[in-house]
């Protein structure tokens, strides 16, 4: 009988779905050679070649291919399985992993989560810093109950609750050409060099992030970077001289606290939308509790016929007051 480990089979998988056993490492965050390694000691268990090599990188064999199908279906239930049990679990203690994007909401919002544990001491709220967004949304959540970030890629299988909308800036190292400027417009920023996402990130939420929704296409120049996360971004922001756009509340919070990052007001550039997003196979009574207490601010917001503040995080959730509805 076939002893092969489920690591072994998500080598694989992700190798097939890269094409490259060096994109694939970045990927799985394991070294290039223990990932050729993994994946020979799984032909030689088999019996059969998976993959050819070549210069632009590797193709599944006639074989590779069709066990291909069969490992992809064993690496999502597999996943599905551990994801299951880690939610039940934090079910089971009373938690809500919360996921986000650059900075987490209790830095920039810290008012009305304070509020909502103080009514919910009984619901124990863990942040974690989430790689950005990549399809389908559904996987990217895997490991946490609810994420809020810039509108993620629509999937059936995820719903949205709209928080707010609020204006983007420019965020450049301090000896950058334009560091000085107390504002800038679209056109002054769309031909400069923008910071290089990683492949595996969302291409239109990558696009977010360098103005393609401006543009119409991506930008001519981009850094040689490859940032799946907020914390890279700034990394990279430090060395070039290069840009980025973003949310402005959001990396407003983590840019103040550092030396040599600015964050500039992009006058005329499209809102951000952001969202708190969770899977709909994720449903528990906690999530709702807190799905409950944005919509009671927001009530009560509109109530004192005041506008929500678009730089004010989660401190009056923007909402049709309708259910959580599908990207």
């Amino acid at each position: 009988m076939l002893q092969f480990k489920s690591r072994q089979l998500l080598h694989f998988v992700t190798v097939a779905e890269e094409g490259q056993i060096t994109r694939a490492a970045e990927m799985l965050y394991i070294a290039q050679p223990a990932l050729s390694q993994s994946i020979a000691q799984l032909e030689r268990e088999l019996g059969f070649k998976l993959l050819d090599r070549h210069s632009r990188g590797v193709t599944l064999t006639p074989d590779g291919a069709r066990f291909y199908e069969k490992a992809r279906i064993a690496v999502t239930a597999a996943a599905d399985l551990t994801e299951t049990a880690a939610s039940l679990a934090r079910a089971q203690k009373g938690m809500i992993e919360w996921g986000f994007v650059v900075a987490p909401p209790a830095l920039h919002s810290p008012g009305p989560l304070r509020a909502f544990a103080e009514a919910r001491p009984d619901i124990d709220i863990r942040f974690r810093e989430l790689p950005f967004p990549f399809s389908p949304t559904r996987s990217w959540l895997a490991e946490v109950d609810i994420a809020v970030c810039h509108a993620p890629p629509a999937d059936p299988d995820v719903w949205t609750l709209p928080l707010y909308r609020e204006p983007r800036v420019v965020v450049l190292a301090g000896r950058h050409r334009l560091a000085e400027r107390p504002e800038l417009t679209v056109a002054e920023v769309l031909d400069e060099t923008f910071i290089g996402l990683h492949s595996s990130v969302d291409p239109v939420w990558a696009g977010f992030w360098s103005l393609d929704d401006h543009r119409g296409e991506a930008p001519q120049r981009v850094s040689v970077d490859r940032a799946a996360n907020g914390q890279e971004i700034l990394a990279a922001l430090a060395l070039r001289d290069a840009i980025t756009t973003a949310p402005a509340s959001v990396v407003g919070v983590v840019t103040s606290s550092l030396t040599g990052i600015v964050t500039i007001p992009l006058r005329d550039a499209q809102l951000a939308d952001v969202v708190l997003a969770g899977r709909r196979d994720r449903e528990s009574p906690r999530v709702e509790a807190l799905l409950a207490f944005l919509r009671a601010r927001l009530d009560s917001d509109r109530g004192g016929g005041s506008a929500p503040a678009p730089d004010r995080a989660l401190q009056h959730a923007q909402n049709d007051g309708s259910e959580p509805r599908a990207t």
